[in-house]
């Protein structure tokens, strides 16, 4: 597995030093290291707001070109072919160097398939940076308007100073109660079922 240097520089150009520009927020696994580097090189790059928008059009081909995407994430395909694709794709659409770089050691390492995960992990900090905070809320049934505004209300008390609240609600029945509530890099499970859950562990533990 790439070190976190080794990322880092794959990212980086010889112009451009390779110390971390530190991130707004902290983001965490093997996605949130390479969207760390990412956000490091495009900031030194002068990249940021061009490498967001080049990656979200890129993740917006996969998910409506099946062809597309089975082509980029089947991983019996060459690594070498799949970067070469994956460069001359970057090079046709002119995204920034830190866009195509991504592409092709995501490719290199055998990671294509976490780009959602590392994308998903970029828009936190790209929240961050612009003075956001990301809030996704998903619940065992739709929330009403009434519940939307009183859960807003709630939520600017974990808001800093200046940050606006982006909020998205989801719906999954599995939950059966509660809500599970991601804010920025926070998560927090407040669902019946993983209560339910915790209880079942507790009684099969042994004796």
């Amino acid at each position: 597995m790439a070190s976190f240097k080794t990322i880092v520089r794959s990212f980086s150009s010889s112009q451009v030093s390779q110390q971390l520009v530190k991130t707004p927020v902290q983001v965490f696994g093997i996605d949130g290291r390479y969207a760390t580097a990412l956000y490091s090189a495009a900031t030194k790059l002068k990249q940021l707001d061009g490498v967001e928008k080049e990656l979200l059009s890129f993740q917006a081909a996969l998910k409506s070109d099946m062809k597309f995407r089975d082509f980029v994430l089947d991983p019996t395909i060459q690594k070498t072919l799949k970067i070469e694709a994956l460069r001359g794709i970057g090079q046709k659409k002119n995204f920034c160097a830190a866009s195509i770089n991504l592409l092709a050691l995501l490719a290199e390492n055998g990671k294509i398939k976490n780009i959602d995960g590392v994308l998903a992990n970029f828009s936190i900090l790209m929240a961050a940076h612009r003075g956001d905070l990301p809030v996704e809320v998903v619940t065992a049934r739709p929330l009403s308007q009434e519940d939307k505004s009183e859960l807003q209300s709630t939520l600017k008390l974990f808001a800093k100073k200046g940050e606006n609240i982006l909020l998205t609600t989801k719906v999954d029945p599995a939950l059966i109660g509660g809500m599970v509530v991601s804010i920025g890099d926070k998560y927090v499970d407040m669902s019946v079922a993983s209560k339910i859950q915790k209880y079942t562990n507790l009684l099969q533990a042994p004796a």
